[in-house]
């Protein structure tokens, strides 16, 4: 998992946390980023929506196993860390920091975005 300890964010509500669900992504723009938002047992995670091979948004892929899995080429990606597994992208995923603030899911964006 990424270390987000040292950097500063600026901390926007994406949705309410009962609003995403296990093995159901869910698509936000924040700031005009597409983010998915990825349970996985209690953790919520939060990755670039964006497939880095081409332009497909990974929240209508398939979700097993800690990976999502893009719709139209197959490539995968670890919902933790953003890793790409390829065959088809060679590039990882951007992380976001997530933190629940009242029921709320928050994202964080580097404040020099």
């Amino acid at each position: 998992m990424p270390d987000f300890s040292e950097l500063p964010f600026v901390w926007h509500d994406a949705c309410a946390e009962a609003e995403v669900h296990a093995d159901e992504p869910r698509s936000v723009k924040i700031a005009d980023i597409p983010v998915g938002l990825y349970r996985l047992g209690e953790a919520i995670h939060a990755l670039s929506d964006v497939c880095t091979h081409e332009f497909a948004l990974l929240s209508g892929g398939f979700v097993e196993g800690g990976k999502i899995e893009c719709p139209l080429h197959q490539a995968c990606f670890d919902i933790r860390s953003g890793k790409c597994f390829g065959p088809m992208a060679e590039h990882d995923l951007k992380t976001f920091p997530v933190r629940i603030v009242r029921g709320r899911v928050m994202v964080g964006l580097c404040v020099d975005r």
